[in-house]
C-alpha cells in the first residue's frame, strides 16, 4: 500500500489516497485529462498495488498505451443464483480436490465480499391476472428448487465472506442500484470508489452511479472471489456527449433502444463508455440506468456516467444514510469523480447523440439492436403464416407481454407510465386480450409500494398486470407454461406467435418455445400491445377498442403526460418506501452463525447440485490440441443461448429425457439455467438451442437444418447434438468448433464453456469472440483463436469432414498456426491469433482452468506454510 499519497478527506474522520497527485507527479497536468474510467483505475493502483509496479502501471493511462498488463482489485462480487450457485458449486468442489490432497478446505473461502441475490428461480407459471400469482409462483419455485436453495443455505454458512439475499425480494442489479452499493466505500478508515464485477452480462447497471462495475463470467467471478487481481490493460474508453432533451411522450426504453441500435454501429465493443454533456445532466438516474442496463446489447463492457446532483438526489429518493451522501459528494468533489471536474478529459474518440432525435420505439424481432419506430412497425408487415378466423387469435398474436424486472422497474418514471396508461385505458373500458399471458415482476419491492401510493397497482391488476415476482422471469426464458388451449392452437395453426417484454434480450427461442419472436419495448408500450393482442397493428393509428359511448380509443387517448408522470412521481416515489424495504433485508444479526461441515454433503439423486469432475474425465487429460473433429460449424452471432440455453426444458429434449430417467415429473423440469449445478443435466444443454444451425447438418438440397444436431465423423452420421457428444466422449476424441463473428455473445453463462469444455472441446476458432464468452473458456482451459481478417470458414471451404491441430508457443496474443487436414489427403497451415490475452491467461489456461490453477498455487502455499 502506497501510504505516501494518503491523506485526510476534509471535513470528515477518513483518509483517501490522492491519486491526482501520484499522476501528476509523473506527468504534471495529466490528471484533468484523464476520463473518469482511468481516474477511478488510478486510484484502485495507488490504493493497491504493488508499488514496483505503480509507476509503469499509471503510465499506461496517463500515454493511453495497452502494451502491458496491470492489476484491477474490485471491491466485491456480486452474483445472481444461477451463475453465483455454480461458482460456489465449484469452490465447494475445489474444497472436496484441497482435502483430498490433505489441505485443510476450511480455508477455502472467498476473500473478497461476496454478494448473492436469489433471483433467477423464479418461472411465471401464474400470471398477472391471478391475484394470488406471486404467492403461488413462490410456492412452485420454493418446492422445485429445494436441492439448490439446501446448499445455498449451507454456503452462507459454510463460507465467509458470502451474504444471501432470499428468494423472493428483486433482482441483483436493481438492489445493486438502489442498495448494494455506497458509491464510496470506507474500509479500515480509508475511503476509496466502490467497483465491482458480476456474474451477469447486465452489472454495468450500477455504472450509472459513476460505479465501475463490470459483468463477467462465473469462472472470472470465482477467481477474484479467491483474492486474484482482475488482470486488464487499458480499455478502449469512449466518450458519448449527449446533447437535447426528450421529445414529450418519449421513455428511457425509447432512448436505450436508438442507443443500442446507434452504438452497435458505431462499433463499441469491449470499449469503455463514458456518457456526458448537457443531455447526460438532464437524465434522472432512472434514465441513466436504463442506459446502462442495456450495455450489454450496444457490445460494451461498461457505461459509465459521472457522480453530479443527479446521483447526490437518486441517493436521498432511495433512502440512504445522510451521511453516506455527505461521504460521496464531499468524496467525488476532492477526488477529482465529480462531473464538473471532468470538463477537460479527452477521450480518443468521441460520438455524439441528440436526444431530441428519438422517437417512440420498439426492437425485434430477434435482436435488441433492431430498432423499428412503432410508426413504421406496421408498415414494415411481418409476412403472414395463416389466415385471421374469427374466434380464433389472430397470426402475429402477442401471446406474451411482460412487464419484466432488469432494464425498466428501476426507472419510477417508467413504471408510473405504465400505471398511468393502464389507469387511462380502464377508464375508457379497455381489455387485455384474453390470449395474452400478462405479467408485472418488479426488480424491487419498493415499486409495488410506490405503484400503490399511486393507487396504480389496482389498474395494472384491473389490466392482468399483477405482481407475480420480485425476480429476473420472462426476460431471462422464465415465462412458464401457457393456458394449453392457446398452445394447442399455436401448434396446431403453426400460427406466428410472439412476445413484447421491457426487458433487454429478444434472441429467437429465448423468451418461450412457442413465441416465435420477440419485441423489446417500454412499460406502456407492453400494456399497450396487451390490449392490442397482436403484433401486426400500428400502434399508433389503429384502434385498441371503443369506450362506453362506442368512440373509438387509440393510444394517444390513453398515453399519459410528462407532466402528470412527473408529478405522480413526485409525490408517490418516497425515501421511507425504499428504507422500509433495505434496512430489515440488510440488517445483520448478533447471533454466532451456525457451524456446519466444511464439505458439502452431496445429494447423489440430485438434479440440481452434484459434485463438479473439474479433476476427472475429459478435464483430467492431457489437452493435445492433435487429430481434433469439428463438433460444429456455425456462422456469425451465436449466443451463449445457442451454446447453453437457460429457458424451460422440453420432455423431448436430450436434458429432459434424462430428468424423466431421474424421476422428475414434466411438470417440475424447471429450466436449463436452474439445473447448472447439476453437469449430468446441464451438459445435455450443450448447444442444445432449437434454432442453432450447425453448418455441418444440410438437407439433400444443402440448406442447413435447424435444430440441435451434429455429424459424427468419419462415419458422416447425423445425430442429436447430445448424442453426437455422447460418442465423441466413449473415443476420447478431441474436438474443435468453427464459428463466425462475435462467438458468445449475450448472457455471461459459464456453462456455455463448461458445457464444450466437459464434451471434449480443446480449441474454438472464430472471427471474433464476445468478451466475458472469452475470459469462461480460458477459465475452463478452451483455447480460443481467432482467424485473421478475410479468413474464415467460407474462404477455407470447410465442410467438417477435416481434422485440426494448433501448432506454436501460446504466448499473449501470438500468432499460432491452425493445421487443416483435409479428407483428401491435402494439408493447409492458417495463422490464427491466441486469444490468450494476458499473461494471466496463458498461466490458467496452461493449469487447465481457474480451478485447476487455484488448486496447484494454493496447495504450494499451504505446503511452504508448513
Amino acid at each position: 500500500m502506497n501510504i505516501a499519497s494518503r491523506k485526510r478527506l476534509p471535513g470528515t474522520q477518513v483518509d483517501y489516497f490522492d491519486a491526482r497527485s501520484a499522476v501528476d507527479a509523473i506527468q504534471p497536468g495529466a490528471w484533468d485529462r484523464l476520463p473518469y474510467t482511468s481516474r477511478v483505475l488510478a486510484e484502485n493502483l495507488v490504493r493497491r498495488c504493488d508499488p514496483t509496479i505503480l509507476t509503469d502501471s499509471l503510465k499506461q493511462l496517463i500515454e493511453r498505451k495497452r502494451e502491458r498488463d496491470f492489476p484491477w482489485f474490485p471491491a466485491r462480487v456480486v452474483c445472481h443464483d444461477i451463475l453465483g450457485q455454480t461458482a460456489l458449486v465449484d469452490l465447494a468442489g475445489l474444497r472436496d480436490a484441497i482435502a483430498q490432497q490433505g489441505g485443510d478446505p476450511a480455508l477455502v473461502n472467498p476473500v473478497v465480499p461476496t454478494q448473492l441475490v436469489v433471483d433467477h428461480s423464479l418461472a411465471v407459471e401464474c400470471g398477472g391476472f391471478d391475484p394470488d400469482a406471486f404467492t403461488k409462483n413462490r410456492a412452485i419455485e420454493d418446492r422445485r428448487n429445494e436441492d439448490r436453495f439446501d446448499f445455498i443455505n449451507w454456503t452462507k454458512k459454510a463460507f465467509r465472506n458470502v451474504d444471501v439475499i432470499p428468494p423472493g425480494n428483486g433482482i441483483l442489479h436493481q438492489i445493486n442500484l438502489e442498495r448494494m452499493s455506497p458509491v464510496i466505500q470506507v474500509q479500515d478508515g480509508v475511503a476509496y470508489p466502490d467497483t465491482l464485477v458480476g456474474t451477469d452480462s447486465h452489472t454495468p447497471m450500477v455504472d450509472a452511479l459513476g460505479v465501475i462495475a463490470v459483468g463477467v463470467g462465473g469462472l472470472e467471478a470465482e477467481s477474484v472471489m479467491l483474492g486474484r487481481a482482475s488482470w486488464m490493460r487499458l480499455p478502449d474508453i469512449v466518450g458519448v456527449e449527449l446533447s437535447g432533451r426528450p421529445q414529450p411522450g418519449i421513455t428511457a426504453t425509447d432512448i436505450v433502444l436508438a442507443l443500442t441500435e446507434f452504438l452497435r454501429k458505431e462499433k463499441v465493443v469491449s470499449t469503455y463508455l463514458e456518457f456526458y454533456g448537457e443531455g447526460a445532466a438532464n437524465l434522472t438516474l432512472g434514465d441513466r440506468a436504463t442506459i446502462s442496463n442495456m450495455a450489454p446489447e450496444f457490445g460494451a463492457t461498461a457505461a459509465m456516467f459521472y457522480i453530479d446532483e443527479q446521483t447526490i438526489k437518486y441517493l436521498k429518493l432511495t433512502g440512504r444514510e445522510d451521511a453516506l451522501v455527505a461521504l460521496v459528494e464531499t468524496y467525488a468533489k476532492e477526488a477529482g469523480l465529480w462531473a464538473d471536474t471532468l470538463k477537460h478529459a479527452e477521450y480518443e474518440r468521441v460520438l455524439r447523440f441528440d436526444l431530441s432525435t428519438v422517437v417512440r420505439n420498439i426492437a425485434g424481432p430477434s435482436n435488441p439492436h433492431k430498432r423499428v419506430p412503432t410508426s413504421e412497425l406496421a408498415a414494415r408487415g411481418i409476412a403472414g403464416h395463416v389466415e385471421n378466423e374469427p374466434g380464433l387469435m389472430p397470426d402475429g398474436a402477442v401471446i406474451i407481454a411482460a412487464i419484466t424486472s432488469c432494464t425498466n422497474t428501476n426507472n419510477p418514471r417508467n413504471m408510473i407510465a405504465a400505471g398511468l396508461l393502464a389507469r387511462n385505458a380502464n377508464r375508457r373500458g379497455l381489455l387485455r386480450k384474453p390470449w395474452v399471458k400478462s405479467s408485472l415482476a418488479p426488480g424491487s419491492k419498493a415499486v409495488a409500494l410506490y405503484l400503490e401510493e399511486a393507487n396504480l397497482m389496482p389498474e395494472l391488476e384491473k389490466l392482468g398486470f399483477g405482481v407475480v415476482a420480485f425476480a429476473c422471469t420472462t426476460c431471462n426464458g422464465m415465462s412458464g407454461a401457457l393456458d394449453p388451449a392457446i398452445q394447442k392452437e399455436i401448434i396446431d395453426r403453426d400460427l406466428y406467435a410472439t412476445a413484447v417484454l421491457s426487458g433487454n434480450r429478444n434472441f429467437d427461442g429465448r423468451i418461450h418455445p412457442y413465441a416465435k419472436q420477440a419485441f423489446l419495448a417500454s412499460p406502456p408500450l407492453v400494456v399497450a400491445y396487451a390490449i392490442a393482442g397482436t403484433i401486426r397493428f400500428d400502434i399508433e393509428k389503429d384502434v385498441l377498442g371503443t369506450d362506453a359511448d362506442g368512440k373509438p380509443v387509440t393510444l394517444k387517448d390513453i398515453w399519459p403526460s410528462d407532466e402528470e408522470i412527473d408529478a405522480v412521481v413526485a409525490s408517490s416515489v418516497k425515501p421511507d418506501h425504499f428504507r422500509k424495504v433495505y434496512v430489515p433485508m440488510f440488517a445483520r444479526t448478533e447471533s454466532a452463525a451456525e457451524a456446519v461441515d466444511p464439505l458439502y454433503d452431496w445429494r447423489p439423486m440430485s438434479t440440481y447440485i452434484r459434485r463438479p469432475p473439474y479433476w476427472e474425465g475429459a478435464l483430467a487429460g492431457e489437452r493435445s490440441l492433435r487429430g481434433m473433429r469439428p463438433l460444429a460449424l456455425l456462422g456469425d452471432n451465436i449466443t451463449t443461448d445457442h451454446l447453453s440455453p437457460s429457458n424451460a426444458i422440453m420432455a423431448d429434449s436430450a436434458a429432459g429425457e434424462y430428468l424423466a430417467k431421474m424421476g422428475l415429473p414434466e411438470e417440475d423440469f424447471n429450466s436449463y439455467a436452474t439445473h447448472r449445478g447439476d453437469h449430468l443435466t446441464a451438459q445435455r444443454a450443450t448447444f442444445a438451442n432449437p434454432t442453432l444451425k450447425n453448418e455441418m447438418v444440410r438437407d439433400g438440397d444443402g440448406k442447413v437444418r435447424a435444430g440441435s444436431l451434429a455429424r459424427v465423423e468419419p462415419e458422416g452420421e447425423v445425430k442429436r447434438m447430445w448424442e453426437a457428444i455422447e460418442t465423441y466422449m466413449a473415443r476420447k476424441q478431441p474436438l474443435i468448433v468453427i464459428a463466425g463473428a462475435d462467438y458468445g455473445q449475450g448472457s455471461s453463462r459459464d456453462w456455455a464453456a463448461k458445457g464444450v469444455r466437459l464434451a471434449g472441446v480443446e480449441a474454438i476458432v472464430a472471427e471474433g469472440f464476445e468478451r466475458i464468452h472469452r475470459t469462461n473458456l480460458v477459465g475452463m482451459g478452451v483455447l480460443p483463436l481467432e482467424f485473421e481478417p478475410g479468413t474464415n470458414r467460407l474462404t477455407l471451404n470447410l465442410d467438417g469432414t477435416e481434422t485440426y491441430d494448433v501448432i506454436g508457443e501460446r504466448k499473449p496474443r501470438a500468432m499460432l498456426t491452425l493445421v487443416i487436414h483435409r479428407q483428401t489427403g491435402e494439408t493447409q497451415e492458417v495463422p490464427v491469433l491466441c486469444r490468450l490475452d494476458t499473461a494471466e491467461e496463458v498461466s490458467i489456461y496452461e493449469a487447465g482452468g481457474v480451478l485447476q490453477r487455484f488448486a496447484q498455487d494454493f496447495l504450494e502455499q499451504t505446503a511452504k506454510a508448513a
